[in-house]
């Protein structure tokens, strides 16, 4: 075995961070109408609520939980990786498998609890967390074991990069590309720009797609995202070093 602390990251196919993306939104969409409208691809909103307390009152269960269970989601793929890693070069296959148990663990909460009472019932705080913890584990996958990918999570930064990636080519356009290490710099930012538009818009389908499936059919359709994450787990397991 050939324990490290950091496996080697991959460049995936550029379908594979566009089809995690959609899973992020499609859960998000799905937590939110099915959870209160709580969100669990990303905890800025947790945050605010934790820190704004005293102010606003005692934050729900879940939004207090939601900082460390995300957290500990990133522990965990990190974990995974690591083990993967020394066990069968599988870094990536380890901690995609993790989020697919993680999402099943989200279904099965959602199914047991169907129509929740109300945000602070203990299935739909289980829920969340299984949420969180899933969308955890993709938020530090990513970043650890996705060469060249931007977050398939949180679109916020995406959207800010994709602005100034913009802004820049066009004045360089504009300017002329000038010495090497303009024309560089000039490339970096375009491949960083073609990698990252189909994120946001991936995410936005899948928003669409969880909203209007989770709407229309129920918590059932939860099983999308978990068949998704678990086939992205069958390719990386069959992907040689992955």
């Amino acid at each position: 075995m050939n324990w490290t602390a950091f496996p080697a990251a991959a460049e995936p196919p550029r379908a594979v961070p566009i089809l995690l993306a959609a899973v992020a939104g499609y859960v998000d969409a799905c937590t939110f109408l099915g959870l209160f409208g709580f969100f669990v691809a990303q905890v800025t909103g947790s945050y605010v609520l934790i820190g704004a307390h005293m102010v606003a009152g005692a934050p729900e269960a879940a939004a207090l939980f939601a900082v460390p269970v995300f957290f500990a989601g990133g522990v965990m793929a990190t974990l995974a990786a690591i083990v993967g890693h020394a066990l069968a070069r599988r870094a990536l296959a380890a901690a995609l498998l993790l989020e697919t148990l993680l999402l099943i663990g989200f279904v099965v909460t959602f199914a047991a609890g169907r129509a929740f009472a109300d945000r602070d019932a203990t299935l739909a705080i289980a829920a969340s967390m299984f949420g969180l913890a899933a969308m955890g584990v993709q938020s530090a996958l990513v970043r650890l074991l996705l060469r060249g990918v931007a977050s398939t999570n949180v679109m916020t930064t995406n959207t800010s990069q994709i602005a100034i990636d913009a802004t820049q080519l066009a004045f360089a356009r504009l300017c002329g590309r000038g010495d090497d290490e303009t024309r560089r710099q000039h490339e970096v930012c375009r491949r960083r720009l073609v990698n990252a538009l189909p994120l946001p818009a991936g995410f936005l389908a899948g928003t669409a797609a969880g909203a209007v499936a989770f709407a229309t059919v129920g918590f059932w359709v939860l099983l999308a995202p978990v068949a998704a994450v678990g086939a992205l787990t069958v390719w990386a397991a069959r992907r040689r070093g992955a």
